[in-house]
């Protein structure tokens, strides 16, 4: 789940000031985790602990309250009482990674996708969003080419691949519901030639860097075994070591070339 984390991280820059050129500086003094680095590490948090997605995604909402969260989300994690929220926003997949490295199966990894994205995001458009990126990672991670995840996230998700970065970015706008930026974080993947190829080509489309980035950086480290060191190195800098802890136990116990010893 580090390249997602790094993507966050890396896109935090670009979110209210968009850029629309590959070359840019990855990390600079500004660069920051925002709410889709505290959420990964929910969703990690739930499964290392075996504790409900639900209850995690609060109480991590509680540790870190002001990391950029939308205002929907918050209302709903901030209220005493645990009531239905139906959201078609990019939070349930924006968060996804870390199952999409935990599990075993594609079917198991589909379920647990709609497990986390219900208790905030309990609309179909943003359940079938995180069961999309986690499948991407899933498939990704397990040797597929890009080809067959392409046509599978199409085929399974009805969302429309056969646009190019290049077509996207002129008229692309923030978007922050999953219809709106899950396929163009996807497709920022598949046109990638390596990892940080995929974070520049997903932060230069604009709209909800962070997020797109982040979604693309999750697959993008599935697909290509790792992220490079010394990305992992600033990223890991940047976080504390509550989520380094994360990061690291999550790692260690799903065998992930993590961020302490990437290829």
């Amino acid at each position: 789940m580090i390249g997602a984390i790094a993507g966050d991280i890396i896109g935090s820059v670009y979110e209210r000031h968009n850029i629309t050129i590959l070359d840019f500086p990855l990390f600079d003094t500004w660069s920051h985790f925002t709410d889709d680095t505290i959420l990964t590490c929910a969703v990690a948090d739930a499964i290392l602990t075996g504790v409900d997605y639900g209850s995690k995604i609060r109480e991590w909402f509680r540790l870190y309250p002001e990391r950029g969260y939308g205002s929907g989300f918050r209302r709903w994690a901030a209220a005493k009482t645990i009531r239905p929220r139906y959201s078609i926003g990019n939070g349930s997949a924006m968060r996804v990674s870390p199952i999409g490295f935990a599990f075993d199966t594609l079917d198991k990894v589909l379920d647990e996708a709609r497990k986390s994205a219900i208790p905030s995001h309990n609309h179909p458009e943003s359940i079938k969003g995180a069961q999309a990126v986690a499948g991407a990672i899933s498939l990704a991670r397990t040797g597929h080419t890009k080809q067959f995840i392409k046509e599978y996230i199409a085929n399974t998700f009805s969302y429309n691949l056969d646009r190019a970065i290049d077509q996207i970015r002129p008229t692309y706008r923030h978007d922050y519901t999953c219809k709106g930026s899950v396929p163009e974080a996807i497709i920022a993947f598949l046109e990638s030639t390596d990892y940080e190829n995929a974070i520049r080509l997903a932060v230069s489309l604009g709209g909800d860097s962070d997020t797109i980035a982040c979604i693309a950086g999750g697959i993008a480290e599935a697909y290509y075994g790792g992220i490079p060191n010394e990305v992992s190195e600033r990223t890991i800098a940047a976080l504390d070591r509550r989520l380094q802890g994360i990061v690291m136990r999550f790692s260690e116990k799903y065998r992930l070339k993590e961020a302490f010893n990437v290829k």
